[in-house]
């Protein structure tokens, strides 16, 4: 029987997600499959997987979903309840309130060269020419997908009160993922941003493989850290994507 549903992701990875699953304990899996009051749920939680094998050119690792409906949508850092990035007075209100998406924006506009590391400030973001600017939140992240980002929660699944239980169960999961991943595709970069490294590290038996460290989004930090800014810099994720480039709905 399949306990979850996989039509969201790339025929691609469906072998090696049931080979995933095998690595759990069945009697937790057939807990999550009866019960009901988890994010992002059954139809959405292996979205990630939507990007083919052959296009992931970087892993980023999330924690796990938002702990709203509305936010969580199987994609790592993507709060699908984000919709216009900007507003006459700057980034918009839910971008705002949204920390670690706000730093993410200001350290991809000054990685393009509109902002300056010293003035990311409403009213210097109110005042650039966005024309070229992507201008919802689902345009920046199919920008991240388009570019060959796998945008996955280490564990995929959130529930009250059970986020370290959860965490540790997925565990077996997510390392023969990204033992898969790494085994197809070498080159290819696995980004850690704050403590997750920490247990990520340990999953992964490929020493040779790129890696990227850095803080957290979270952190304001992340917004002027030089390295962070040099690696996103090629990437223009901000820049409105070319037409022939299918977007994830």
């Amino acid at each position: 029987m399949t306990l979850f549903h996989m039509e969201t992701a790339h025929p691609s990875w469906h072998a090696a997600l049931n080979e995933a699953l095998s690595k759990m304990d069945p009697a937790y899996l057939e807990n999550l499959y009866h019960t009901s009051d988890w994010l992002p749920g059954p139809r959405l939680m292996f979205n990630a997987f939507s990007l083919p094998l052959d296009q992931t050119q970087y892993v980023l690792l999330g924690e796990s979903p938002y702990p709203r409906a509305a936010s969580a949508n199987g994609y790592a850092f993507w709060d699908a309840a984000v919709n216009e990035l900007w507003s006459e007075t700057g980034l918009s209100k839910p971008v705002n309130r949204a920390t670690s998406l706000r730093n993410i924006i200001k350290m991809l506009l000054i990685a393009e060269g509109q902002l300056n590391s010293d003035e990311a400030t409403q009213l210097a973001i109110s005042q650039l020419n966005k024309h070229s600017l992507v201008k919802t939140n689902a345009d920046l992240f199919n920008n991240f997908l388009s570019r060959g980002f796998l945008l996955l929660n280490t564990t995929p699944v959130l529930r009250s009160g059970n986020v370290q239980k959860d965490a540790r169960a997925w565990h077996p999961f997510i390392s023969h993922i990204l033992n898969f991943i790494f085994e197809n595709r070498p080159h290819a970069q696995l980004i850690l941003l704050g403590n997750i490294a920490n247990a990520i590290d340990k999953l992964v038996t490929h020493r040779e493989i790129k890696r990227f460290y850095a803080e957290h989004p979270y952190n304001i930090s992340f917004i002027n850290n030089p390295k962070v800014i040099d690696f996103f810099r090629p990437l223009h994720l901000l820049t409105i994507c070319h037409p022939e480039i299918k977007k994830i709905e």
